[in-house]
């Protein structure tokens, strides 16, 4: 296991390089290339100088997260084609530079949703939380207004400002694209960029759909355990993988995470890590990496995925703003570094306790 920090980049992320390298156990970071829109292509002096601002700091680029995928390619519209020869051309690019796990997502309109960037918890840390309850008053096309507001000035990703001016005719792509639609245009995206992500042995890890049920009347197809089964068996390739997020697929009380990690054996190259508390059904704030100060039992999750052979990238994920840090909701140093830690903690006495009953 490769413990890992996401990183926005300069100009975009109040957490510097520097600061990363100094978490203990931090090597490397998953980031992405900013200022390009879904469906062009990344050019090789672009990743290249990347690659140099990374390495340059002492770290590595461990993981791209994300190569967004345009909503041509979701629709399956009259552009997919050519957007999907963009998206083989930047993992080629990609390749080049021996970047091999990039994770996509594949949901419709909106990235990863919540209705609060700053819930004020009990000890005074403040947390991203979502309540189904105001999504439905909401009037997904003024989602712009509300992320402005909530946001704290900071460009959240998945939510730029370009992409929340055009929600309408967003909306008006999927007017006719079902769930079993939606798949089917995954499929389609996979089998097509199969040929360059095998020669360069890329591993296309998919997000899961946040929160694991449909909003706004979209559909949304990777959710639960017998739809990660159903994507991994229809592109039974080792490239085809799952980023396993635990507050994603966790967002649904009725998902066992140690279940999916045991379906999808072998398919995880990534892992996003992180602690959910339930306060009511559709309702769900959350909370430190500790297991205790939420809902979800972080050392049954680490060890399932020892246990099943995980050798991937792992990073801490959403953390809690605490010590009056100032940073894009979900993405200070301070939490997340605590979480690196403790979850590294956690993973070294899963290995020695192994090792310790081997002997």
């Amino acid at each position: 296991m490769e413990m890992t920090l996401r990183w926005f980049g300069k100009g975009y992320d109040s957490v510097t390089l520097e600061e990363i390298r100094q978490v203990p156990g931090v090597k490397g970071v998953v980031t992405t290339l900013y200022g390009k829109n879904p469906g062009e292509t990344w050019e090789p002096d672009e990743i290249r100088a990347l690659k140099d601002t990374v390495d340059g700091a002492g770290l590595k680029i461990a993981a791209i997260e994300s190569v967004n995928l345009s909503d041509d390619i979701k629709t399956g519209s009259g552009k997919r084609d050519e957007h999907i020869q963009h998206y083989i051309q930047t993992l080629e690019n990609l390749g080049k530079e021996k970047i091999q796990i990039v994770c996509y997502n594949f949901m419709p309109v909106f990235d990863w949703t919540r209705t609060e960037l700053a819930r004020v918890r009990p000890d005074g840390s403040t947390v991203m939380a979502y309540n189904q309850e105001v999504i439905g008053r909401l009037d997904p096309e003024h989602m712009k207004e509300s992320v402005s507001q909530m946001s704290g000035g900071f460009q959240m990703p998945g939510w730029e400002p370009d992409r929340l001016d055009h929600l309408k005719e967003l909306f008006e792509k999927y007017r006719d694209i079902d769930q079993e639609k939606l798949f089917q245009n995954l499929l389609y995206f996979l089998r097509a960029i199969g040929p360059v992500c095998k020669k360069y042995g890329i591993r296309m890890a998919i997000h899961p759909d946040d929160p694991a049920w449909p909003i706004f009347g979209l559909p949304r197809i990777i959710t639960n355990k017998k739809q990660i089964e159903r994507l991994l068996r229809a592109v039974d390739e080792e490239y085809n993988g799952l980023t396993l997020c635990t507050g994603s697929l966790g967002s649904d009380q009725k998902n066992e995470i140690p279940d999916i990690i045991e379906a999808a054996r072998g398919r995880v190259p990534f892992a996003h890590v992180r602690n959910l508390k339930y306060n009511s059904p559709g309702d769900f704030e959350e909370a430190a990496h500790l297991s205790s100060d939420g809902s979800m039992d972080m050392y049954e999750i680490l060890r399932k995925l020892y246990d099943t052979g995980f050798n991937g990238i792992m990073r801490p994920d959403h953390g809690r703003m605490i010590w009056q840090e100032q940073a894009m909701p979900g993405y200070g140093l301070y939490d997340r570094a605590l979480g690196a830690c403790y979850l590294q903690g956690i993973w070294e006495a899963i290995e020695k306790g192994a090792r310790k009953c081997a002997s």
